[in-house]
Order: C-alpha cells, then structure tokens, then sequence
C-alpha cells in the first residue's frame, strides 16, 4: 500500500494567498477584491504589488459580489475573497441574478469553511455551502485538500471561462500533494489503489482517508481512496471505475452530508451501479465552538470516522 508522509502543515488559505499572488505577475486581467478580510485571506502580497487592481470594498460582500461581475464586462477576471459563509449564504440572490445566470466569469473565492474554523464557532461553520454553490447552472466547485493544491487551482482557475466557487480553510494541515502540480478542473486523482472499499474524500477530509487507510490496513482492509478536488463537474468515470471494483462506497466530506459531495455520488451510483455507500460528514447540525481536532471528533468527520464507516460499509456489501 502506498504511503503519504508530510514535512509541514500549511493552511489552504495561504495557498490561495500565494496562487492569487503569483497570477498577479503573470495575468494583467486579474483583479482581486475583499470584504475587509485581506489578512485573513492572505491576500495582502497581490494588494501591495497590485495597488491598482485591488479592491477593498468593507463589510459588503453583496456590493463585493455586484462590482465583480461589472468587472468581467471589461475583460477582468475578479477573484472575491471574504470568509465562505459571508460568500454565499449572506449573498446568494447576488450570485445567483448577477453572476451565475449570466455566467459572468467570477471566481468566488472562500476561506474560513466547516467546522475547522473553529472557536469561531456555528454562525461563522457554514456546513451547507457546498449544496448552494452546485445546484447554481454553470458554477464551477472546487474543494482542494492542501496548500500545494490550493495554490495550483487558485491558478488554474484563471483560465477557466466562467464562474467558480473555491472553498479553503483556517487551520494548518498536512502538505503532502506535489509542490509544482498541474491542476486538471473535474479530474479525480487516485490516491491509493484497494479491491475492498471505495473512499471518496474532499478537502480537509482527504488527509483523514489516507490516516484511516494505514489502520484499515493493519485489519487487512486495503481501501482505494480517490481525492475528489472537483465537486462540480464530478469525475463520474473516476468515480465508476472504481466502484465497480470494490463494490461499496464511503463519502467524506466537512459538509453536511444533505447537499454536500455524498448526495452527487449517490445519485451516479443510483443512475449506474446501486451499491452501499456510508457517509462521513455532518449530521443535519450546525457546529459549535471548539478546536478544529476536537471539532472533528466531536462530529464524526475524522479518520476514526472513516474507519467505521468503511467497516459498516462492508458488512452491508457481504450481506
């Protein structure tokens, strides 16, 4: 079984930071703009060698919203950066009438996502995003797993023609994907090969699948996990070979498990090849005050989680 090790832990919000940063210097067109989070964002690099296509709009991430897609009519590519909660739930009418319908080219850019926020606790954990951001016609969802891989979507991003929703995180977690990756927009990557379990992990939770990898093998279990960056366009192919080999499936994801990355890959395996599938996610709950690590225990989205869920998964596909 193929084993990932790190030497560093690093948060994705940095690697948006530094992606946002390094498409400043190549690409003219790209303009940034904040709701009054520019640290927390890490934006502050692209604001001091690009004053001029810097935009600090304050506390209003509606008008933040409004002006970037004004800006995609001259040319521009904005990236919006505020916290993911404020980036969708507080201003969903304005992505959805001025960005989305219209297919305006605005990449939504949203930090600070699930329960690893943190003490900031549940008004700040939106749980629910990722549901809002897929059901939109033509938004683009992407949920990377490391800094690495944060920062090369931030960058490939650039290049796609229409809106786009990047979700990243607060904590500092393991960096173990490539340094210099290529980004590929709806391609699964096969992490782990395995005959008896399919895990199907996104963001944060893709280190937690490789952790549970290591004790499912110790019980004899190999489990073949596949990082699904993109939830929207989902790798169904990617998705379907696998199955097809191991016959069952768990999901994990920082998400509720109604809307989230679970429910798209029930609907392919209910469209094709029914087969048990188990989910690691939230439990129709908001979040709470906590540390990230007890947070995720708390609420079953850690590797322990996992772990049971591709045990029960099992009895379910020999039965």
């Amino acid at each position: 079984m193929k084993k990932y090790t790190y030497t560093e832990k690093k948060d994705t919000r940095s690697g948006f930071g530094d992606g946002l940063t390094e498409l400043g210097r190549k690409n003219p067109n790209v303009v940034a703009l904040c709701a009054d989070l520019i640290g927390s964002l890490k934006m502050n690099k692209f604001m001091e060698e690009n004053p001029n296509r810097f935009f600090q709009i304050g506390i209003a991430e509606a008008n933040m919203m409004g002006i970037a897609a004004g800006l995609t009519i001259g040319g521009k590519i904005p990236f919006t950066g505020t916290f993911a909660n404020f980036s969708t739930g507080r201003v969903y009418d304005q992505i959805r009438q001025s960005i989305a319908y219209s297919g305006k080219n605005v990449k939504i850019c949203a930090s600070h996502a699930g329960l690893t926020l943190g003490e900031d606790g549940a008004t700040h954990q939106i749980l629910e995003d990722i549901g809002l951001m897929k059901m939109l016609p033509g938004m683009v969802v992407i949920n990377p797993c490391d800094y690495n891989q944060t920062k090369a979507a931030t960058i490939a991003i650039a290049e796609h023609n229409g809106p786009v929703y990047l979700r990243f995180g607060r904590p500092a977690v393991p960096v173990f994907t490539e340094k210099n990756q290529t980004f590929e927009i709806g391609k699964a990557i096969n992490l782990i090969e395995g005959n008896d379990v399919t895990v199907i992990a996104t963001g944060h939770l893709v280190w937690e699948a490789l952790e549970a990898s290591k004790l499912l093998y110790e019980k004899g279990i190999n489990i073949e996990v596949i990082n699904i960056h993109t939830i929207k366009p989902l790798d169904i192919k990617a998705i379907l070979k696998s199955v097809k080999k191991t016959g069952c499936v768990v999901s994990a994801e920082e998400h509720n498990y109604l809307g989230g990355l679970g429910e798209s890959i029930s609907r392919v395996l209910a469209q094709n090849i029914p087969v048990p599938q188990e989910f690691v996610a939230t439990n129709d709950t908001f979040g709470e005050s906590g540390t990230p690590k007890q947070l995720m225990e708390k609420y079953g989205i850690d590797s322990k989680s996992i772990v049971n869920a591709c045990l029960k998964v099992l009895k379910r596909k020999q039965n």
